[in-house]
C-alpha cells in the first residue's frame, strides 16, 4: 500500500522560509518519479517541482525556480522541498505525489497523493 505523508507546512511572512517533507512507503523508492504541487483556493492544482527518484533528473516550474529546492534522502525515502524567499502568492495546501510513469508537472501521471500540508505566506 503506497503512502505519502507530508509535513512542515506552516505561516510565515513573505520573504521567508519552509521546508516540506514527504515521507515514501509501500512502493520500491528509486524506480518512482516524485513531484510537489500546489493549489490554491479557486485555482487549479499547479506543479512546483520534480524529482526522478533513480537519478539526478529534477525540473521546477518557472514560478519558483531560484526559490524552491527539491531534494531527496534515499535512505530515508523522503523528498523534501526547500521554500526560500516566499511570497503570498505561494500560499496554498502543498501536496506530494508520486508516479511510475515519468517525472512531470502534470498532475494527471501521479497516481499517489499524499494528504497535502498547508502553506500560508503573509505580506
Amino acid at each position: 500500500q503506497v503512502q505519502l505523508v507530508e509535513s512542515g507546512g506552516g505561516s510565515v511572512q513573505a520573504g521567508g522560509s519552509l521546508r516540506l517533507s514527504c515521507a515514501a512507503s509501500g512502493f520500491t523508492y528509486g524506480e518512482y518519479a516524485m513531484a510537489w504541487f500546489r493549489q490554491a483556493p479557486g485555482k487549479e492544482r499547479e506543479g512546483v517541482a520534480t524529482i526522478y527518484t533513480g537519478s539526478s533528473y529534477i525540473y521546477y516550474a518557472d514560478s519558483v525556480k531560484g526559490r524552491f529546492t527539491i531534494t531527496q534522502d534515499n535512505d530515508k525515502n523522503t523528498v523534501y522541498l526547500q521554500m526560500n524567499s516566499l511570497k503570498p502568492e505561494d500560499t496554498a495546501m502543498y501536496y506530494c505525489a508520486a508516479s511510475g510513469v515519468v517525472a512531470s508537472l502534470d498532475a494527471r501521471l501521479y497516481r499517489y497523493w499524499g494528504q497535502g500540508t498547508q502553506v500560508t505566506v503573509s505580506s
